[in-house]
């Protein structure tokens, strides 16, 4: 049918109409895609827990570390409490996102993957119940128009190949009058085949015009009809949008710390401990117990005794073993020895160097670990043993981790592992490479 413009609507009706035998299709697909979106925000959600988690791994590993760094390094005061407090914030929030991880996984996740159970019915034969219905439905109210629309199709073929019929042989009668050669029985036979292609030209017009009052005596049926089957598409269509929203919502409301009154406790209670910090109380303490506030046995006159020789061994000795050096007083053997390592010791911790400006870069970290840089997978479990299968890429995945495969639909791979309980699979491509995949985004090779 060629494009015409419907003043009834004020648009142009063209081949891509929904009216169109066969346009229902688009709609039907939809149903489809349904499912696919769900599988797909699955595996948004699963992302997502992924990073928080590792977040989550990463402040601890960092809390850890300086904790250790600044309760073995120099102690001045309440400068370096507040310090402290800092490395406590990070445990603590650490622990937010992991509950912010299973929250996505054990809600949010679980919630879409029961949804979809029970919005989507799968069939013996393949595809979805809720597919075959909406297809079957279309069919049977597309079915009574599109056969009068074919009839309309024949008569107007019909038609038109006779009103092309008439004008060729109105076109030889024409020349045939100029032709002396022609005999009169001849001219007679052309005006006859003139006259006969003008009645078949009435007659098919008849037929198309009869046809098309047929078909517009079936179409408001036929536009009530498909109506009734749109609408039950979009009523379906309608629930997942609702769900989808409501889902969404959830899972702002279990990323945005903002609201949590946990959270906004933990630093409140870090500006506290920051604020109690006392420059003025640090360098006080200092100057007692490292400075000119020291206490010291100034030098006083003394008379001669026997026993002083004796007295003055025993304080030497004691204070030695103190590791404080008296003035005069040689360190010989073990003494000695303990106090070049002693010393040798703060030089290192004096000497400790830290990095100037800071980087993401792993390799520029001085206390870079195995575990923080990313040698090990903090989502690896372990998991049984099971036969290996060759599996097909339904749809184009991306790895978005060092440890997931990426595949196009189409391309074979072999799972190695059955999937586990948050949906992903471990497998291995033809060249090799071993990895995670989403088990929804293959399917077994029969």
């Amino acid at each position: 049918m060629s494009g015409s413009y419907d003043d009834s609507v004020g648009v142009e009706v063209s081949s891509d109409s929904f009216w169109e035998v066969g346009n229902y299709k688009r709609t039907v697909k939809r149903i489809d895609d349904g499912h696919r979106l769900c599988s797909d925000l699955m595996n948004c959600i699963h992302e997502r827990a992924r990073i928080e988690k590792t977040y989550a791994q990463q402040l601890t590993e960092w809390a850890k570390r300086w904790k250790q760094l600044v309760e073995k390094g120099p102690q001045y005061g309440t400068v370096e409490k507040a310090w402290h407090a800092v490395m406590s914030e990070a445990e603590k929030v650490s622990e937010l996102h992991l509950d912010i991880k299973s929250a996505l996984m054990n809600e949010d996740f679980e919630k879409i993957k029961n949804w979809q159970k029970e919005a989507f019915h799968k069939q013996m034969m393949g595809g979805f119940k809720e597919t075959k219905e909406a297809e079957d439905g279309y069919r049977k109210a597309q079915k009574p128009w599109a056969k009068k629309l074919k009839e309309v199709e024949a008569a107007k073929k019909a038609y038109h190949a006779a009103c092309k019929e008439e004008k060729l042989a109105i076109s030889r009668e024409m020349n045939s009058k100029a032709d002396p050669a022609l005999n009169p029985e001849q001219l007679k036979k052309l005006q006859d085949k003139v006259e006969k292609s003008k009645q078949d030209v009435l007659k098919t017009k008849e037929k198309y015009e009869k046809s098309l009052k047929d078909l517009d005596h079936v179409t408001p049926q036929y536009m009530e009809n498909m109506e009734q089957v749109f609408e039950q598409c979009q009523q379906f269509e309608e629930k997942r949008l609702r769900f989808f929203r409501e889902v969404l919502l959830e899972v702002q409301k279990h990323l945005d710390l903002s609201n949590d009154v946990s959270y906004k406790n933990i630093y409140r209670e870090l500006e506290q401990n920051i604020k109690t910090a006392d420059a003025i109380e640090d360098l006080r303490w200092f100057r007692a117990n490292h400075g000119p506030g020291m206490s010291m046995n100034w030098p006083q006159f003394e008379e001669w005794s026997a026993d002083f020789n004796r007295t003055l061994s025993r304080r030497e000795k004691k204070k030695a073993s103190d590791g404080v050096t008296l003035t005069g007083v040689n360190q010989t053997g073990d003494q000695a020895s303990q106090h070049t390592k002693h010393s040798s010791v703060s030089s290192s911790e004096k000497n400790q160097s830290y990095p100037t400006e800071w980087s993401d870069e792993e390799s520029s970290n001085p206390f870079s670990s195995t575990d923080a840089n990313g040698d090990t997978n903090p989502f690896d479990e372990d998991a049984s043993p099971a036969m290996e299968v060759r599996v097909r890429a339904l749809y184009d995945y991306e790895g978005q981790e060092h440890d997931e495969l990426s595949f196009k639909a189409g391309d074979e791979l072999t799972k190695t592992e059955d999937e586990d309980e948050q949906g992903w699979c471990k497998g291995r491509l033809d060249n090799g490479q071993v990895g995670l995949y989403p088990a929804n985004y293959v399917e077994a090779i029969q």
